[in-house]
């Protein structure tokens, strides 16, 4: 059989949209396959050929015509070294970098004519996501010598500069336009002989994770009395379990921690936080607050049946579709739950590991997911309070398992 050809992926979006995400999703999973895939970052070259702070603002400005010519020699270094990569046993090169203006597009083809370029343009229009990913770009040992708000400002900028001269790829031959949130291609015109297309086209529409923990907040003080709803924190036997927890992934690298906004979920949290300060990240996220049961709120199940029967009844014969007054239920949570766990996968992008800590029925929605349960048995999921889920669902790999810790 014919070996496939060779191929050149260059990334198009402003920064922090998620393409260096997409672009190691692409070079992980191919190299799987034995497919030697080089990735070339405008950035790591930027670091290793100019000594000094380039991360300030002023470095993107279009206007500032030294900045501008250091930059293209930049770009020219990463072509170059693409193309040494692919004339030697590379098969995918792909150029990480914003490439949002048509100028630098035609350089990429003019300078590269020997194998065929597939455009990636990265979109997320989200205002949310976009702040939290502002954020943590801040973090990295670049933005080390300025405050929070100060590296803020300063990226923000950069964007701002991007912005400006962002002009759509819609003049290219191969391109393919993907909300990198949802991991959905919004516009897509390819050559139907493009190199590894196929391979490629799954893994952007796919998601990719690693290792995913999902906990259930240990015993509550609502727990405890049997009551349904409310912000009530840990017991003390909650606390040595959210203690028990910590001491479980000792050893086991956490980026990021995600909760709900809820006492009980951020309490289980802490030991977590507390013995890793500096290492990770945490993010609350009232898309895992657990399901709002309005006016039923702080009621045991027994005091419903007693004081409102009818209500009971029709929670009884359709738990899934069933919404409580004034609050939500399964099927209306769906939506809210499913943002939450998108979020936390882009936030997270390449990291090897995340925990999510959330509640019973916010848990059962996430393992729906990925258990394919029918809708109706959804809300009779099994979550225990002692046991964790581990999950992996990439493309060569699908588990699922309980845990205890």
């Amino acid at each position: 059989m014919a070996r496939p050809g060779k191929l050149y992926i260059a990334m198009v979006g402003l920064p922090a949209m998620g393409k260096s995400t997409v672009a190691s999703k692409i070079k992980e999973n191919l190299e799987k396959d034995d497919i030697r895939v080089g990735i070339f970052n405008n950035g790591d070259v930027r670091r290793r050929m100019i000594p000094g702070n380039t991360s300030h603002a002023g470095f993107y400005d279009p206007e500032n015509a030294q900045a501008a010519g250091l930059r293209e020699r930049i770009a020219a270094v990463s072509i170059a070294e693409a193309k040494a990569f692919l004339s030697a046993e590379g098969q995918i090169a792909i150029l990480d970098a914003t490439n949002v203006s048509r100028k630098r597009r035609e350089t990429l083809q003019a300078s590269l004519p020997n194998h065929p370029i597939l455009f990636v343009e990265c979109i997320n229009d989200d205002p949310e996501l976009l702040a939290l990913s502002v954020i943590r770009k801040t973090r990295l040992p670049e933005f080390a010598h300025l405050d929070q708000d100060e590296a803020k400002k300063s990226f923000i900028t950069r964007i701002g500069y991007y912005r400006h001269i962002y002009d759509p790829p819609d003049e290219v031959r191969n391109l393919v336009r993907l909300d990198t949130l949802n991991n959905r291609i919004i516009a897509e015109r390819v050559n139907s002989e493009l190199p590894f297309y196929g391979r490629i086209r799954d893994l952007l529409m796919s998601d990719w994770i690693k290792n995913l923990f999902l906990v259930r907040h240990a015993e509550s003080e609502y727990n405890l009395r049997n009551r349904i709803g409310g912000n009530s924190g840990l017991t003390e036997k909650g606390r040595g379990m959210a203690w028990a927890l910590s001491r479980h992934f000792i050893g086991t690298p956490l980026p990021y921690v995600f909760t709900s906004t809820l006492t009980r979920t951020l309490e289980m949290a802490e030991p977590l936080l507390a013995t890793r300060k500096g290492q990770t990240t945490h993010y609350a996220f009232k898309e895992f607050d657990e399901i709002e049961v309005g006016e039923c709120d702080g009621l045991t199940y027994p005091e419903i049946e007693r004081t409102r029967p009818a209500l009971f009844a029709a929670r009884s014969r359709n738990k899934y579709n069933f919404v409580y007054p004034g609050g939500e239920g399964y099927a209306t949570m769906a939506g809210r739950v499913y943002r939450g766990v998108k979020k936390a996968i882009y936030l997270s992008g390449n990291s090897e590991y995340i925990m999510i800590i959330g509640h019973q029925a916010v848990n059962r929605m996430i393992l729906s997911d990925f258990l394919f349960r029918r809708a109706e048995d959804v809300p009779y999921i099994f979550i225990p309070q002692d046991k964790y889920f581990h999950i992996v669902s990439t493309q060569t790999k699908k588990l699922f398992e309980l845990r205890k810790f």
